[in-house]
């Protein structure tokens, strides 16, 4: 009959490589009695049953009642020698006599198999006989570290990886739950089961640590590591519940050694209860405050506002995204917390803010001089690019804006916010959404009117930013530049008329030299181009930017100047 077993691998080392669990209220036979003959029987015949089935299970019974024997076998689905199976299984009769002698019902696990008979007909998928004789996961498993939030992530990972095996050919697959909470845990699971039986049977009875609706087996297998990992993927709809939110989290901290499930109480604790004193800002997402770990690691926490129209759709984008790049020119996620309402992002504290602290106070314009504004122009380039080009993921960002460029203590421009961003394919020329969300003033036409975005987008992003960083102004909001509301319209007007010098910012008209300021300018109305087909790609500004050999393209108008 069909039955799942997990062997769930943790914690303690193998003495001997096998475990066993003997007894039970089955009782106990004798010496050369008829059970024992069925025994034998069965200990003839079931190790090459259980090599011939491709999933290396077999059950079998042999004799009446009152002597009836019921028994099960398993290999592990990696194994690659049936002999070897064939063998460990044969072993096991002999050894279960020895270990639990004359006990009718008798386990034993090995490394590469286990063993099973009793007297009881367990082999029915909702048989209640004798649960207590399995070894349970709340008996063996110690969570006074890691507490509710890694029972959640531990139950989690069972069901994904019950539901792995038995969409696998062979019912077998291998798991890693590797979070700071509590220690690295390997999963094995083999299942005669469907999915749907897998649905009905298992995943069910995880709700609770304390469940023995499936066998476990707890113990610390370096060999386990060796094997293929089961994969499971998240549902690309918005999570909305709690069980989806702890996946996203385990399996970011599976592929990151350096990426850290955080307490609520820590985050507490490191920002003195959210201070208004450690208030760095305030953004869509909700606010920013800085905080300080134990060992002294200066961080910084994004709060989602319970207001917030980003939801845990944009979180769980942020924090996937984000999880998976690393380049210069991006802002290092450290780490998440999801408790209950609560739902935090942890990143790298930056001390020098964002670019707009500087670039638009008059008072502190003077602190950044030419050069730090060109490497930031380069910085911010070199990201765009990564992100279009050279990361692993494709992704348009659609919500760059001088607030979400943070600067590091060189000053060197880091990109956050990353909830709006989408992942596009080599193959893809443009995608469309019917939400228009992000910054009007750096919305190209095309989004802002249609909802169609692309590339070219983040370089009509890259444009405003750059004539932002020229000027000192922005392209829209508290700023009218004679007869027109943008920047861009203003910065345009000065092209033409040949007055462009008059764009600069004061503080660094004496520090750049006439060619590279209308060098920078070309760049940037070209960026801002009407159309998508007219802007260059990421690739082109780079090299526009790095050589002066390259010949500019002559600006058309932008649009809606």
């Amino acid at each position: 009959m069909d039955m799942a077993i997990v062997l769930l691998l943790l914690l303690l080392p193998f003495v001997g490589a096998e475990w066993q669990v003997c007894g039970g209220s089955s009782g106990n036979y004798t010496s050369n009695n008829t059970y024992q003959a069925n025994l034998l029987l069965l200990s003839s015949t079931l190790p090459n049953k259980a090599v011939s089935n491709t999933t290396l299970f077999a059950t079998a019974t042999a004799g009446h009642d009152p002597d009836i024997v019921y028994a099960l076998a398993l290999c592990r689905g990696d194994t690659t020698d049936a002999s070897d199976c064939e063998t460990c299984v044969a072993a096991a009769f002999p050894d279960a006599q020895q270990i639990c002698p004359y006990n009718k019902d008798a386990t034993l696990y090995y490394d590469a198999s286990m063993l099973r008979f009793s007297n009881h007909n367990f082999l029915v998928a909702n048989s209640t006989q004798d649960q207590m004789s399995w070894i349970t996961l709340r008996n063996n498993l110690n969570f006074t570290t890691g507490g509710d939030s890694a029972k959640h992530l531990l139950l989690m990972r069972l069901n994904s990886t019950a539901q792995a095996a038995a969409n696998s050919s062979r019912r077998f697959t291998t798991s890693r739950l590797g979070i700071n909470l509590i220690p690295t845990v390997y999963c094995l699971m083999q299942t005669q089961l469907t999915q749907e039986g897998v649905a009905d049977y298992c995943c069910g009875g995880f709700t609770t640590v304390n469940t023995s609706m499936l066998y476990l087996f707890c113990c610390m297998d370096e060999k386990t590591k060796t094997s293929q990992p089961g994969k499971v993927n998240l549902n690309d709809q918005a999570a909305t519940n709690r069980l989806e939110e702890d996946e996203l989290v385990w399996r970011l901290e599976e592929k990151s050694s350096e990426f850290t499930l955080f307490d609520f109480s820590e985050i507490l604790h490191a920002t003195h209860n959210f201070s208004k004193e450690n208030l760095l800002g305030q953004g869509g997402f909700g606010p920013v405050y800085k905080g300080q770990l134990p060992d002294g690691m200066q961080i910084a926490v994004k709060r989602l506002a319970s207001h917030s129209g980003q939801g845990f759709t944009e979180f769980k984008n942020e924090v996937e995204l984000i999880a998976k790049l690393q380049h210069n020119n991006l802002v290092k996620l450290l780490g998440c917390c999801i408790q209950g309402e609560e739902k935090l992002l942890v990143y790298e504290y930056l001390p020098n803010k964002s670019l707009d602290f500087f670039i638009f106070e008059r008072n502190r314009t003077a602190f950044i001089d030419w050069n730090n504004r060109r490497a930031i122009i380069e910085g911010i380039a070199q990201g765009l690019l990564y992100l279009h080009k050279h990361s692993r993921l494709h992704i348009i960002h659609r919500d760059l804006k001088a607030s979400n460029i943070l600067l590091d203590k060189d000053m060197n421009p880091k990109f956050s916010d990353f909830g709006l961003a989408k992942i596009f394919s080599s193959n893809d020329i443009q995608g469309s959404t019917k939400r228009v969300v992000g910054t009007y003033g750096y919305m190209s036409p095309e989004y802002a009117s249609e909802g169609i975005y692309s590339i070219k987008s983040d370089v009509f992003i890259f444009g405003v930013l750059l004539l932002e960083i020229l000027s000192g102004k922005g392209n829209s909001g508290f700023y009218q530049y004679g007869d027109f509301l943008n920047l861009i319209g203003y910065s345009w007007q000065l092209w033409e008329g040949g007055t462009w010098v008059e764009l600069l910012d004061a503080s660094i008209v004496k520090e750049i030299c006439t060619s590279d300021a209308r060098r920078y300018i070309n760049i940037a109305l070209t960026c801002v181009q009407e159309s998508a087909d007219d802007r260059p790609t990421m690739s082109d500004v780079v090299a526009m930017l790095n050589s002066e050999s390259v010949i500019l393209p002559d600006p058309n108008q932008p649009n809606g100047i």
